[in-house]
């Protein structure tokens, strides 16, 4: 279980009265004891590794097993390949996912279909929908919902990496793979002051499907793009809070083993290449080896306008 002790404070003068403190309990998982590869050998379909955004399995089981108990209904209103939706139901959950991209969506349901058994599948289900409408795609299930989890784009490029036509001269990475979809209006190419209004609209909608005591955990990277960081964990800490949750705590999730004591990272030939590059001009750039997963409390007390219609 993650430890919930609040740091302790340092002593300090109090001849003036100290500032109240917004301290969080901090975590550390050790989720990735196994690639991502081996976690989804066997069990996923081959397909899902065309999809360049996917949580590690560890980390969607572990988030549900914290934060809800059996029997609980989870969502994910960007579903990707179903990986929450299918380790929430392994684990005796109910699902709903909401994804926009048809190629996804259908993926998502033939991994549950491959990875579930009947009873199980009943359990689950996935909705075409823009996660910027959650209460028009997900409206029946309004302050219903007990943990919503997800990982939402990182405001950066993503896709997946061909690094033999790299190599030749060629793309990185092929079009079609590339922010999730070859369509503008996707959230995965959004930058700046849109990806922030996008995200304030998610989390809002997010807030109307919970019920009053629910869970909301995000998972996020901090990313760099030319030169700069792109805090993302703050960004959300900023929007979820302003749509009405409790920043409840937060988990740093390592993506490096952890063997005899030491992290032994496993860098991707994107990640590796992008650090040299960023050193060689001189920017203290350097590999990161774990997401954020920021946990959300949507307080008991809270009333939305929207219950009153």
């Amino acid at each position: 279980m993650t430890d919930t002790t609040p740091t302790p404070r340092t002593p300090r003068c109090t001849a003036r009265p100290e500032p109240e403190r917004s301290d969080v309990p901090l975590g550390i998982w050790p989720v990735a004891q196994q690639t991502a590869q081996r976690q989804r050998a066997g069990r996923y379909l081959p397909e899902v590794a065309r999809h360049p955004g996917k949580m590690l399995p560890a980390l969607a089981r572990r988030i549900v097993a914290e934060y809800c108990a059996p029997g609980a209904l989870v969502a994910d209103p960007m579903c990707g390949i179903g990986t929450t939706l299918a380790e929430a139901a392994l684990l005796g959950r109910r699902a709903v996912g909401v994804e926009l991209e048809a190629r996804w969506a259908l993926l998502a349901e033939a991994n549950l279909d491959h990875m579930l058994d009947a009873p199980a599948r009943q359990q689950v289900e996935v909705r075409r929908g823009d996660a910027r409408h959650l209460a028009e795609v997900c409206a029946d299930l309004a302050a219903r919902v007990d943990l919503v989890v997800t990982s939402p784009p990182y405001g950066c490029d993503a896709g997946m990496i061909d690094k033999r036509a790299w190599l030749s001269g060629g793309r990185l990475c092929p079009v079609d793979t590339l922010n999730y979809s070859t369509d503008k209006a996707n959230l995965g190419h959004a930058r700046g002051q849109a990806y922030e209004q996008a995200m304030a609209e998610i989390y809002t909608g997010c807030a109307r499907l919970l019920r009053p005591g629910g869970h909301l955990v995000v998972v996020t990277k901090n990313t760099r793009r030319r030169g700069a960081m792109l805090d993302l964990a703050g960004l959300t800490v900023a929007l979820a809070t302003a749509a009405g949750f409790s920043y409840l705590g937060h988990v740093i999730a390592l993506h490096a083993a952890i063997r005899d004591g030491d992290l032994v990272a496993r860098p991707s030939y994107w990640q590796a290449t992008q650090v040299r590059h960023a050193r060689a001009k001189g920017e203290p750039a350097h590999l990161v080896a774990h997401e954020d997963v920021s946990v959300f409390l949507l307080p008991g007390t809270r009333k939305d306008p929207a219950d009153a219609r």
